[in-house]
């Protein structure tokens, strides 16, 4: 220890050069990541210090004995034999900077890295903010209905609305963890393919949505949407009354057979019981 100051205090005196650099990462909740130092094991003879924005984390004269500080990080971090700092189980508030620092060939070494922590989206939910049912095409010839794509607790992503393969609005989160909204007007009875999209760089969630289903007008015309289900619910009531049908059939033939039967028995009976009286 005495060594290393010493060291420190003769190369402040001379003048130190200094060598930086900078790196981005990225990566899923709950996975890790190796934030690297590029050096070699047999180059660190000085001590090794890596900061979390402000904050200490890890200290290191010796490789084999590092020492770790912060509690936030209690179990998760472990530093290689190179210096590089391995994050384990890595959690959003794991989000920020950190530094590497230490000194090779009298040269003062620091090593930033900007680390993004970011959660998989969910699902966006999509809903009609007008009437389910208009009565009435009012003075417009083509009636619009106003749709509106929602997702919860989004950190640094995107909502976009998408009409086919063409995008149409977005809106986006930077810092903050929180919801978004975004609505799209539409008309109705429109048959196009419409999709919202919330994604961050690592994942990504789609919802496509029918026009059809959420905004219909008040008559007897058919949602684009369910006609093949409703196509699929007539051959399957077509078949269960075939079927009925059939039964019933098979059923009164087997009435009129048994009693068919039974009369043929009874006559059978009737003519014993006169030779019997003969």
């Amino acid at each position: 220890m005495i060594l290393t100051f010493v060291l420190h205090v003769l190369l402040f005196i001379v003048g130190v050069f200094q060598v930086e650099s900078h790196d981005v990462q990225s990566v899923m909740l709950g996975d890790s990541v190796t934030l690297n130092s590029n050096v070699s094991e047999v180059q660190l003879t000085d001590e090794i210090v890596w900061r979390f924005d402000t904050s200490r984390i890890v200290n290191a004269i010796d490789l084999g004995n590092p020492k770790y500080y912060d509690e936030r990080f209690r179990d998760r971090l472990k530093l290689e034999r190179n210096g590089s700092l391995t994050i384990n189980d890595t959690r959003t508030t794991d989000t920020g900077v950190y530094k590497f620092s230490t000194i090779i060939n009298n040269k003062e070494l620091i090593k930033t890295f900007s680390v993004t922590v970011y959660a998989p989206v969910p699902i966006p939910v999509i809903t009609s903010v007008t009437s389910q049912c208009s009565s009435s095409l009012e003075s417009s010839s083509s009636p619009t209905c106003v749709l509106r794509c929602s997702v919860m607790d989004v950190f640094r992503g995107n909502l976009s609305w998408y009409k086919g393969t063409s995008l149409l609005s977005s809106i986006s989160v930077s810092n903050l963890s929180m919801s978004l909204s975004l609505p799209l007007e539409v008309e109705y009875q429109d048959n196009n393919t419409y999709r919202c999209v919330v994604n961050n760089p690592l994942s990504n969630q789609t919802k496509h949505v029918c026009i059809t289903d959420l905004c219909q007008l008040c008559s007897d015309e058919v949602s684009f949407c369910e006609s093949t289900e409703a196509v699929i619910r007539l051959v399957v009531t077509a078949l269960v009354g075939v079927a009925a049908a059939a039964a019933f059939i098979v059923l009164v033939y087997d009435i009129r057979l048994r009693r068919v039967e039974l009369e043929r028995h009874q006559s059978h009976s009737a003519g014993s019981d006169t030779l019997k009286q003969e």
